[in-house]
């Protein structure tokens, strides 16, 4: 159906598309910032609790409980060092050991310092941390040390498979039941998980909660960035991406601050769940996306949000010829017999190579990125600092990537960010660790460039995959993604084969991904698919129906004054 839009003094005719309708309501204005701020409440919690093992599952230097040595008074006036040097052996590097112990005082050693020859045997009566940095952690609530240091670093994986685990539920729930209804039962959800997890009994309660914080976290991840997008028109699309994820790079800085002040693991996990209190309170405020409800047939809920964005935008004007009939041909409904699923992202051939290459580009990025992340030790910094820097650093990274996004588009960016990243971790391997100031420079851009890369891939994805299942598309990618995250703080214990091999696998997966990445199309400035008859299309056909439509009606003027765009 067509309808008469003024321009002037001219009648123009438009048979529009809704990225055309978006246009002319303002796809950029009022509206669209009291979204991405509502959202940012929750999305600040989420770099907070995935890279909360950062902290809350920390290993403070420990030694073997020595009491049991001591039943008869043996160590008399000994100082405390002079009772490590006879009850702990020293490691290489001039340590005392963290998880060996002599099984009886060896007053020699006060003479002479040589121990390699005497009977070591594992700590018998636990540990004792050094609570100067932390004041509690998972590690010295249930003594995850020495050898049950693999169930510490487990807590990571353990959270990240929850993460996989909610990302394909969480798309296809919203792709069905739409994305404004499901990101309040994701914010209810990881509430009652998380606040939970932080009274937990035993170990075992602790990670069957991280595990479904995990599943709802997830939810909250991928549904607030396609409903933002969503509401942005095509020429500000790139700003949507990138606005968006300051939200992470701010909340990686809020937790180092809160970090910092609350060292104990139980309050730490309820001081950054806090924030999705208020942001329970302000989703009554939070629009569905009319992109959702149309290409689901509910127009006459479509046209109350897009004459609520015409108003709050100055555009009520807009609106006047554009009614719940017109808007059905904005945008195909689809078939209310048809019921898209994960099966239909490998019906067709150029939908199934979407979805091997996003597949891979996730894993790659996700793996690469946490496997950074999660490793912020050895630099010869503070924790809290190096986190605070960490964080920091990707701000001017994201403000580069929008320029480079809009400049060059979509597909440079992402294969130049891997391939930068993995040269930036195999820089590090030949650096010696004494040379800590520019291991760490080079450390940080390579945590730049890994961000950037994170930034990129979700607006890319958003941008590849059609409205019909674009939530299950960055569900099912965000699932491989997740793989990935679980699987990268367990490569770290693989130092034990070779001390280098973790960073030569970080580093190699990082330029393979960026290989990869060159086998998908370029979004830049082009319209967003609706179905995945959309992706089947030549891709000429749809950078054809991008861009502005009034440009698009100039050309196209036909001889009695009217046009149509589609």
């Amino acid at each position: 159906m067509n309808y008469q839009l003024s321009s002037g003094d001219s009648n123009v005719l438009f048979k529009m598309k809704f990225d055309n309708v978006l246009s002319e309501i303002n796809g950029f204005g009022k509206f669209q910032t009291m979204i991405v701020l509502i959202q940012s409440l929750s999305r600040m919690t989420l770099p907070c609790h995935f890279l909360l093992n950062n902290f809350i599952a920390a290993v403070p230097s420990h030694h073997c409980d020595l009491s049991a040595l001591d039943d008869d008074g043996v160590f008399g006036n000994l100082s405390q060092e002079q009772r490590l040097t006879v009850s702990i052996p020293v490691q290489e590097d001039g340590t005392p050991s963290s998880c060996k112990m002599f099984p009886e005082p060896q007053f020699n050693l006060l003479s002479n310092s040589n121990d390699s020859d005497l009977a070591t045997v594992p700590c018998q009566n636990g540990w004792v941390y050094d609570n100067s940095t932390f004041k509690s952690t998972l590690a010295t609530e249930w003594d995850l040390v020495c050898d049950r240091k693999g169930m510490n670093k487990a807590t990571a994986t353990i959270f990240f498979i929850g993460v996989m685990c909610g990302a394909p539920l969480f798309g296809f729930l919203s792709d069905r039941f739409g994305r404004r209804a499901m990101l309040m039962v994701a914010y209810l959800a990881t509430m009652v998980f998380a606040f939970t997890s932080a009274f937990s009994t035993s170990f075992v309660m602790f990670c069957i909660m991280r595990f479904f914080t995990g599943v709802t976290l997830s939810g909250i991840s991928i549904i607030s960035i396609v409903l933002s997008v969503e509401w942005f028109d095509i020429q500000h699309r790139t700003f949507a991406g990138v606005i968006v994820s300051l939200d992470w790079t701010g909340g990686n800085m809020l937790l180092a601050s809160i970090a910092y002040f609350v060292n104990d693991w139980r309050w730490l996990t309820i001081a950054v769940t806090s924030p999705l209190v208020l942001a329970v309170i302000t989703w009554w405020w939070l629009p569905e996306s009319a992109r959702w409800l149309l290409a689901n047939g509910e127009k006459e809920k479509a046209h109350f949000y897009l004459e609520k964005c015409a108003k709050m935008n100055n555009r009520s004007k807009c609106m006047a010829e554009i009614t719940p009939q017109t808007l059905t041909n904005a945008v195909r409904v689809k078939d209310e017999e048809k019921k898209y699923g994960f099966v239909d992202l490998v019906r067709t051939p150029n939908i199934r190579k979407l979805a091997i290459c996003t597949g891979i580009l996730w894993y790659g990025v996700a793996f690469t990125y946490y496997g950074i992340s999660l490793n912020i030790t050895g630099f010869g910094m503070n924790v809290y600092f190096t986190q605070f820097i960490y964080a920091a650093i990707e701000l001017p990274g994201k403000i580069m990537v929008y320029y480079f996004l809009n400049k060059f588009g979509r597909k440079p960016g992402q294969v130049g960010t891997l391939l930068l990243t993995g040269t930036c971790v195999f820089i590090n391997i030949f650096v010696p660790q004494g040379l800590w100031v520019f291991r760490t420079i080079v450390g940080l851009f390579g945590k730049g460039l890994s961000e950037a890369s994170f930034t990129i891939m979700f607006l890319y994805t958003t941008e590849l995959y059609p409205t019909v299942v674009r939530q299950n598309g960055v569900g099912y990618t965000s699932f491989v993604g997740r793989l990935g995250v679980s699987i990268a703080p367990l490569i770290a214990l693989l130092d034990v084969v070779w001390e280098l091999l973790p960073a030569v696998i970080y580093a190699l997966v990082a330029v393979g991904t960026g290989l990869v990445a060159l086998l998908l199309p370029e979004t830049l400035n082009v319209r967003l698919p609706e179905f995945i008859e959309d992706i089947e299309k030549p891709r000429a056909e749809l950078d054809g129906e991008s861009g502005n439509p009034l440009k698009q009606a100039d050309e196209n003027r036909n001889g009695n004054g009217t046009v149509e765009v589609t």
